[in-house]
């Protein structure tokens, strides 16, 4: 199964801008309001996205993120690990020395209080010593269905380490080089979730900015062979964050496409309505997040496929 009806999300303690993070990530903006304000604010949208999962009956354990030491962008979990339903968790290399704080072995403890079975935590933080990295679904984009793992390389996410995930996964990688324009320069996109999302039977990616053409090619024709209906976004919206979404279901089986606010209304009316013949919307509003985190809805939320405890 490509979704999952449980998530895992990080309620912000210390969120702000990250200046290490924002070396490479231009999406983050800095904001004149005071920390206080800013902490607040990233709360009320934490919690109003929260909620708006619950009322559609998806399963979100809100985990709080530890005061000290501060970790600013801790509302992002799904960068620094994955969960899989073979009962695996896998711990990835971080870019940023202050994001390695958030990696907390307390959240599998709680996990398994709620009765989820950890069979194997599996260790990847050893590659930051050679400063290669691999942020989680961050770098990677993975349709479990179909066992491909798509990534656009960047200074967050290197070759070796996403090949050696892709053996652990037994999933064929295909990597490429996504770029953007920053100040009349081509730069290469940060992470891949920025750029596309894979659903079960959609996949929405901003086919121009992948460099090469028989990378494109390769991209398109691989989502075209998996059965995805492709919904190509430009990169205007993709700096909307119209890329960064993710599926997930309900108790009930129903299926929902989450992004947030921002993003949805970069889209046109056809292209929702081209999401919506697959599955309902769901479009929390993280105007604070998106400008000082430079992430959206899909890096607030980290599946859960753990297998229950029997």
């Amino acid at each position: 199964m490509q979704t999952t009806p449980n998530l895992i999300m990080i309620r912000p303690a210390s969120f702000g801008f990250n200046a290490e993070t924002a070396k490479n990530n231009f999406y983050q903006k800095e904001d004149g309001r005071s920390q206080e304000e800013i902490r607040r604010l990233s709360r009320e949208e934490f919690d109003g996205f929260v909620a708006l999962l619950r009322d559609q009956g998806v399963k979100v354990l809100v985990l709080e993120d530890s005061v000290l030491p501060t970790k600013t962008d801790a509302v992002f979990p799904n960068n620094w690990f994955s969960t899989h339903r073979d009962g695996k968790v896998i711990l990835y290399p971080m870019f940023s020395p202050n994001r390695r704080l958030e990696r907390r072995k307390e959240i599998f403890e709680s996990l398994m209080q709620q009765g989820f079975r950890i069979n194997e935590i599996i260790d990847l933080s050893f590659f930051e010593e050679s400063g290669q990295f691999l942020e989680g679904t961050g770098s990677m984009v993975m349709d479990h269905d179909q066992k491909v793992i798509y990534a656009c390389y960047s200074e967050r996410t290197h070759p070796v380490p996403l090949d050696y995930v892709g053996q652990l996964l037994g999933h064929k990688v295909i990597g490429f080089e996504a770029a953007q324009e920053i100040n009349g320069l081509l730069s290469p996109i940060y992470h891949t979730n920025v750029m596309m999302h894979v659903g079960s039977d959609l996949a929405v990616v901003c086919l121009d900015s992948i460099v090469k053409s028989s990378d494109r090619k390769l991209v398109q024709d691989s989502l075209t062979q998996s059965g995805k209906k492709i919904i190509p976004i430009t990169p205007k919206q993709k700096f909307n964050f119209a890329g960064n979404m993710l599926e997930v279901t309900n108790g009930g089986g129903e299926k929902f496409t989450v992004m947030s606010q921002t993003a949805y209304d970069s889209l046109t009316v056809g292209q929702i309505q081209s999401i919506e013949k697959y599955s309902t919307i769901i479009s929390p509003n993280l105007p604070i997040i998106e400008k000082l985190g430079g992430g959206s809805a899909r890096c607030m939320m980290a599946e859960n496929f753990l297998p229950f405890s029997k």
